[in-house]
């Protein structure tokens, strides 16, 4: 979770010296060698963030250690953007020769240092900032100071190779269908798929089923259903269960195959020597192996297992359990072949939750705890693992107004919860590189039960700094996106078009968009000092954690205090505005602003906004504007211009021109324009 911000920070200070030394630059005396320091310091303690984490789940003082290092890590990913600004800043004041700001033919907007030519006008803001990374620098090292007492380990894998073994748990074909709830339509259904003729797979040798959904959704379940059905049992010659979790070790799965078959397995780690003993011990047989729990996409890994499976006997059945989509197609399941697990209905969830939650309690008791538990049942959105969770937590309270304390937090506020039921969520996030960890927690800004757009999703991450700065965007952005749906993250996809397969929107679980938040939940936590009474300390707390602000109810006089500061995305959509608030200036770290569908009086108004030189969106639909101001050429950063509906301008300005980053300009229905 903290990897997520330090190593995009560590990212952002080797660029800063890159550009140092590519630009021959004089920086701040000492600076140089307080980013370099810092860069080196982030990059150390990313080794022990994982152990950390651990340990963290059970120690509130290493939490604490983490969260003032989370804090500190955004302060200096704030103070670099302080310093991009200033550098936009002070080359358009000093283009005194022009009526605004003309940008070099090619520039690096990454490039937090200034180039040669430029000398700034206001020294004191280089010592300014050189003083807050001092500041910051100071803090940090007194945070790693404290890893000692803590005792961390070292660990060097890749953040997408994680070594958290002691957080899987070994599966088994074991099963007590009496605490099965529901599945049985499917469970049907996938036994007639294990036991009938054909499959799209078996051009290709044997036939591979795959089993795809989120952590917690029942999918070990499922197979255990139909690995213990009677129908099945009696279809196959062999049938073999593997928890195969992750690292996906070739040897080992070949040996345990080997094992599962009753035959001798060699006294060897050669896999040629193991896959040579697998091919002769399964040879004619019909089996169904069951390969649970799969993580792994690397089909080097797969193939040798899958060429020596195909030596099987006809109609052999591979059923595989995954959370990745990709794993899926990758193992040789067909589109066909893939079952994406749906949710439990909500009479099932409380079927389930009702066992566990009133097992200890006498009949009687049951009635008065009835009306409670469902609304509580409710919370659990058809995920058997939240049910279970939530049934163990209600099991030893007894009263009425301890359940209802329970149906009245946030899923992710209760301790027993984090324990039980995100641990397994942090195995597929812990799996995500850190940017995407940072994509996929930044979607629980949105309320629970939102329809997001894709391309707006992609816009806002980009906006956020998290697909990086190259051109290619918008196409990194749909990849992450793809890579997040295919783990099962996301869900109720609508698609463009019935032509277009490509995904237009989609929603999250609510207990995904709770663990989202639980991500993010010490974030911010720090809150900024300021004196502000309009400004509630969630509101605060809200930009602090996610550098976001979306108001959609009107407000007349909306004021931005110095608590606001560091907002990215703003949205003051149709809030019933009649001017732009004033504060606006002070959000120098403002990357998206969405002002449309106010009625804007004053003719200037729109000057106050072209003074945020990192904008890069900017919507003003509907606004009634009648002229763009030529200071919009100051906005060197904007891909997105959005006049949709002023029906009033009559022309843009020359100034426009400068507008060399600008994707997309929007003037529909700009009547005056044509």
């Amino acid at each position: 979770m903290v990897d997520a911000i330090v190593s995009v920070v560590v990212e952002r200070l080797a660029a800063t010296l890159e550009d140092k030394v590519r630009n021959e630059v004089n920086l701040v005396r000492g600076v140089k060698n307080e980013i370099r320091s810092l860069s080196d310091d982030l990059k150390k303690v990313r080794y022990v963030l994982e152990d950390a984490e651990k340990k963290g789940h059970k120690d509130k003082s290493v939490k604490d250690w983490l969260t003032r290092l989370e804090n500190t890590t955004y302060e200096m990913d704030d103070v670099l953007d302080e310093w991009n600004y200033s550098v936009l800043k002070f080359r358009i004041e000093q283009s005194s020769d022009h009526d605004v700001y003309v940008p070099p033919k090619k520039e690096v907007w990454s490039s937090f240092v200034p180039s040669p030519c430029l000398c700034f006008k206001k020294v004191i803001t280089r010592h300014e900032i050189a003083l807050k990374i001092e500041e910051i620098k100071t803090r940090l090292e007194l945070i790693l100071a404290e890893q000692a007492r803590f005792g961390f380990h070292e660990i060097k894998s890749q953040p997408n190779q994680p070594s958290h073994q002691s957080l899987r748990v070994q599966t088994t074909s074991l099963i007590d269908l009496e605490e099965v709830c529901g599945r049985k339509f499917e469970s049907e259904n996938l036994v007639s798929k294990l036991v009938g003729g054909g499959g799209g797979g078996e051009e290709l040798g044997v036939c591979v089923l795959s089993i795809v959904g989120t952590g917690g959704l029942g999918k070990t379940t499922l197979a255990k259903l139909a690995y213990n059905n009677s129908r099945v049992m009696s279809c196959f010659e062999l049938r073999i269960w593997i928890c195969v979790s992750d690292p996906f070790d070739e040897v080992g799965i070949a040996n345990e195959i080997i094992e599962g078959a009753e035959g001798s397995k060699p006294n060897t780690d050669q896999l040629e020597r193991v896959l040579k003993c697998l091919k002769e011990t399964i040879s004619g047989k019909k089996f169904l192996l069951v390969l649970d729990d799969v993580w792994t996409e690397d089909s080097t890994k797969w193939e040798p297992l899958r060429i020596c499976l195909k030596g099987g006997g006809l109609g052999s059945r591979i059923l595989v359990t995954t959370r990745n989509e990709r794993v899926a197609l990758m193992m040789g399941s067909v589109k066909n072949d893939i079952h994406h697990l749906g949710h439990l209905s909500h009479e099932e969830c409380w079927l389930l939750l009702s066992r566990i939650a009133l097992s200890e309690k006498n009949e009687n008791e049951h009635e008065k705890f009835q009306n409670i538990g469902n609304d509580i049942a409710n919370k659990c959105k058809g995920l058997p693992l939240a049910a279970k969770t939530l049934g163990s937590l209600l099991q030893f309270k007894n009263s009425v107004e301890a359940w209802d304390n329970v149906l009245n937090s946030e899923i992710w506020e209760l301790e027993e919860v984090e324990n039980d039921l995100f641990r397994h969520l942090l195995l597929s996030y812990k799996e995500l590189s850190p940017t995407l960890q940072r994509c996929f927690s930044y979607c629980a800004v949105f309320p629970k039960d939102t329809e997001i757009s894709v391309a707006d999703i992609i816009r806002r991450w980009f906006a956020m700094g998290f697909l990086g700065y190259g051109s290619d965007w918008e196409v990194r952005g749909r990849e992450y996106f793809d890579k997040l749906a295919m783990r099962s993250l996301f869900q109720d996809f609508s698609k463009t078009s019935n032509l277009d397969e490509s995904i237009a929107s989609f929603k999250m679980h609510d207990i995904i968009h709770d663990f989202a938040q639980y991500l993010r939940k010490n974030v911010g936590s720090r809150m900024r000092e300021t004196n502000c009474q309009a400004c509630s300390p969630l509101l605060v707390s809200q930009v602090e954690k996610y550098r976001s602000l979306f108001l959609t109810r009107e407000i007349y006089d909306p004021h931005l205090c110095d608590g606001l500061t560091s907002v990215r995305l703003l949205s003051l959509r149709r809030c019933g505005l009649r001017s732009i608030p004033e504060e606006i200036e002070k959000l120098i770290h403002l990357r998206w602003l969405d002002l449309s569908w106010n009625k804007f009086i004053a003719e200037d108004d729109l000057k106050s906004i072209c003074k945020l030189y990192n904008l890069q969106f900017l919507l003003v639909q509907g606004c009634k504007l009648k002229e763009i101001p030529g200071e919009i050429g100051n906005l060197t950063q904007l891909k997105e211009l959005d006049l949709n509906y002023n029906k009033l301008i009559e022309e843009l300005p020359e100034s426009m021109c400068n507008l060399r980053e600008l994707e997309s300009l929007n003037i529909n229905l700009c009547k005056g324009l044509v």
